[in-house]
């Protein structure tokens, strides 16, 4: 922390986070663990093929077993409901909870049966007899792009689903006017988030009051209008429940398909419906897993190593419908350079249908793959001028003096000293006796790399990545609201309007009231109305809340302290500017002894109007509805866009070390240069960014949903999807630098993102810093432990071959 920190009161102080005590003594409340009477279970039938014409469904024999009441096709389905919204216009790619006459993955929903117990809908649904017709498919995505490919929708009339192309800047004279240019290929694996809890819901129709209660473990914007278009009922007939605690999400849980057909069969059968997903089902059509993306890239630079223009094609493989994932080529528009002075950027953006699983929205929304694939570039830059790849970073860093910084594509970054970070964390490590280290692992036998990593998290979640790739779509603002209530007695209540998803809204918006009242945050009770009670909420989305719903807490607390002020102002007689507020009392400033307590001022807002300036309404309530910081604007025709307020920076910093013989990898030391700006809960934003970097590491060394040649998804289960476990996640030696953003409360900036930003890059330059000596490398993650040994051994085995040549 620096100094500006200890102007505040409870923010940034290491207060603990209240959500944990209920965690930690089991008393959690998640979607399973809400009990409606008569509710029966749903349990799905799913396609083996990877692309098939559905010609007939036999529900006979499951509907003959006991405690079996139904079974739902997605013929029925569809001619009750509409199909769930895409974010892309394309008509032609609907997309709906069962597949109708087409299945087009391997575990994509074809019916539904719903029984007494989930074990009885499980054994139903296996009799269930469904003929297929099997049909040519499509897995990879450059293949899917191919002219001629098989077609995923036939009435689309091709796999694509967005191809556009920006060029901002004078990309051309740039990389003509540069002596050096070079091109290379990313590639970036399919992985997700996979949190412990899979997605559950359980819907209750009532057809007295017309309205269908939903309790659901999801974490997305504009969950309960989706829901409601897609069973076309008005939206104040879709009660969603925010008093869910969501196990895990990062993106992941956004369950539309699942509460559509729980609420459809709710209605439709007239009792409630729980599905739960079990982990073969959200591995395998859970809608959750996150971008597979090739890069082809080509910078141009000068002798120095600075990169003055580059060109990036990214083709994302989105899978067999166009969910939220075409949008994820989107954000990074708004960090097309990280924090490098690139003077012009070309950027071509392709997304693709395939025979695979739909792509969601994942943690860092396709900033993590980009990212990625520019810190390769300044490898590659370094490695080809023989020079420093610290030095090649400082030359094409963002200066502080420079800031707030112009991008090529349209977004002015805030604040930020890039350079002052990186500088902490080598005095931290040591950075020469880091390099010694090095250098002392590899004289041992062991192949040892550094591995380094400069990152941008864009943070306050504005939407105009939506119109910047779907012209249709005018929305230019994610708004966040809370609301404050002070009762009779003084006690303070704010509500706030999104499901508890992990990321401490609760601790959040205690500590910003608490700031602002001068009150003790533990006084302060935050709760979460119903969707129908609620105020707008995006959901913690773009690492936003702390931005957003921090605003929006501060702005309404700052009316209740206004209101006591004239309240003061107007009994003491005195002009409203004589009234100093401080630890909830007001006083005069010229006769400090005449004062008003929090007490007495409470009292008069509540019962004594008379006391009250004219005009005034009683009581204490307020409410806030905050819009995004420097938001409101379309993009421009040439896809120039202000798309998020605030940049946090990060500089990841790795030694590691593997094993030649196995091709195990072992990160030895990890630090991480970290400014989000001002925190306001330091335990908040290390468990983020601790979380983010095992995210990050599984990511580059372990996870992938990959699929055989015949379509069938191959990971179905954690054994077969490799996540990092403490053994594999090392101490984190976390390095904090404060620039407070001009654009928010107190200064602070996202960090729900952090470390998974910059991880799986560090971790992919450290592994080819290690494989250098053996005069290899790789361009693409997952790096695995079998890939690895396999090209360790291949490279011995060639240096062996040219040792002994050379020796007869």
């Amino acid at each position: 922390m620096t100094a500006l920190s200890k102007k505040f009161r409870f923010v940034s102080s290491d207060r603990r986070v209240r959500e944990d005590r209920r965690f930690v003594v089991g008393k959690g409340r998640f979607a399973a663990d809400i009990v409606l009477p008569a509710a029966r279970h749903v349990a799905v039938v799913t396609c083996d093929h990877p692309a098939a014409r559905i010609l007939r469904i036999d529900k006979t024999a499951a509907l003959a077993l006991p405690g079996v009441h139904y079974v739902l096709d997605g013929r029925e389905l569809a001619s009750a409901t509409s199909p769930l919204l895409a974010g892309l216009d394309t008509p032609n790619v609907p997309r709906r909870p069962l597949a109708v006459d087409v299945a087009r993955y391997s575990g994509e929903w074809v019916a539904a049966v719903v029984a007494d117990t989930r074990a009885l809908a499980e054994d139903a649904a296996e009799r269930v007899a469904v003929d297929y017709e099997p049909l040519p498919f499509v897995l990879d995505g450059e293949d899917a792009y191919a002219p001629g490919s098989s077609l995923v929708h036939e009435a689309h009339g091709s796999n694509v689903l967005l191809d556009r192309t920006f060029v901002w800047g004078e990309v051309e004279q740039d990389f003509a006017a540069s002596p050096h240019r070079l091109s290379y290929q990313v590639r970036w694996g399919r992985s997700s988030t996979v949190p412990v809890e899979t997605f559950g819901v359980l819907a209750s129709w009532d057809p007295w009051r017309e309205v269908l209660d939903v309790f659901a473990s999801v974490q997305m914007p504009r969950f309960p209008d989706q829901v409601a278009l897609a069973l076309k009922l008005p939206g104040s007939s879709v009660r969603v429940y925010n008093d869910v605690d969501v196990g895990g999400s990062y993106g992941v849980k956004r369950g539309i398909k699942h509460a559509v057909l729980a609420g459809y069969l709710s209605r439709r059968l007239g009792f409630p419906v729980r599905l739960i997903e079990d982990r073969l089902e959200n591995m395998r059509a859970g809608d959750a897993h996150g971008p597979e993306r090739n890069f082809d890239l080509e910078v141009a630079f000068d002798d120095a190593g600075v990169i003055r223009s580059m060109k990036m094609r990214a083709l994302d493989n989105v899978g067999a419908y166009a969910g939220r994932s075409p949008f994820q080529l989107g954000k990074p528009v708004s960090a097309i350079v990280g924090p490098y002075l690139i003077k012009s950027v070309q950027y071509r953006a392709i997304a693709v249908t395939s025979n695979k699983t739909v792509q969601e929205a994942v943690r860092a929304f396709g900033q993590a793959p980009t990212n990625y694939a520019i810190e390769r570039a300044l490898e590659e830059v370094a490695c080809h001028r023989g020079l420093d790849r610290l030095e090649v970073r400082r030359r094409n860093l963002i200066r502080a003096e420079q800031f707030p910084y112009l991008i090529p594509s349209g977004t002015t970054y805030d604040s930020g000293d890039y350079h002052a970070v990186i500088d902490k964390v080598l005095a931290k490590a040591d950075y020469a006796g880091l390099v010694a280290e090095r250098d002392r692992l590899r004289g041992k036998g062991l192949l040892a790399g550094i591995g380094i990593a400069a990152c941008l998290e864009p943070s306050g979640a504005n939407s105009t990545f939506e119109p910047l790739l779907n012209p249709k779509n005018e929305t230019t603002t994610y708004s966040e609201s809370c609301r404050i209530n002070v009762d009779v007695s003084g006690a303070v209540t704010a509500t706030i309007h999104t499901l508890s998803a992990g990321q401490g809204h609760e601790t959040l918006v205690g500590t910003v009231i608490g700031e602002v009242l001068e009150i003790d945050p533990d006084r302060i009770r935050v709760v979460r109305p119903d969707s129908l009670a609620s105020l707008p909420s995006q959901s913690p989305v773009g690492s936003r809340m702390a931005i957003m719903l921090g605003g929006a807490a501060f702005h309404a607390a700052n009316k209740i302290k206004d209101k006591l002020v004239a309240i003061a102002a107007h009994d003491l007689g005195v002009p409203v500017e004589r009234i100093t507020y401080k630890d909830g009392n007001a006083y005069d400033t010229s006769a400090p002894d005449q004062k008003r307590s929090w007490a007495e001022l409470v009292t008069m807002a509540h019962r004594h109007i008379h006391k009250l300036p004219d005009g005034m309404e009683p009581g204490l309530s307020v409410s806030h509805i905050m819009p995004v910081p420097l938001g409101g604007g379309l993009p421009t025709a040439d896809g120039r866009v202000q798309m998020y307020p605030c940049y946090s920076f990060e500089f990841h910093l790795i030694l590691l070390t593997i094993d030649p013989d196995l091709g195990k990898p072992e990160i030895k030391r990890y630090l991480l240069g970290h400014d989000c700006g001002t925190v306001i809960n330091p335990k908040i934003v290390r468990g983020m960014t601790i979380g983010g970097i095992a995210h990050g590491i599984g990511a580059a060394l372990y996870e992938e949903f990959a699929y055989d040649a015949q379509g069938q998804l191959l990971a179905q289960s954690l054994m077969d999807y490799l996540l990092p476990s403490a053994h594999e996640v090392p101490p984190v030696e976390i390095i904090h630098h404060v620039t407070p953003s001009p654009h928010t409360v107190f200064g602070q900036k996202g960090s729900g993102e952090s470390g998974y930003l910059g991880a799986p890059a560090a971790v992919a330059n450290a592994i080819n810093d290690a494989l250098k000596p053996l005069g290899i490398s790789t361009n693409s993650l997952p790096i695995k432990i079998s890939k690895l040994g396999d090209m360790i051994a291949a490279a011995q085995e060639k240096h062996k071959k040219r040792r002994a040549k050379e020796s007869r």
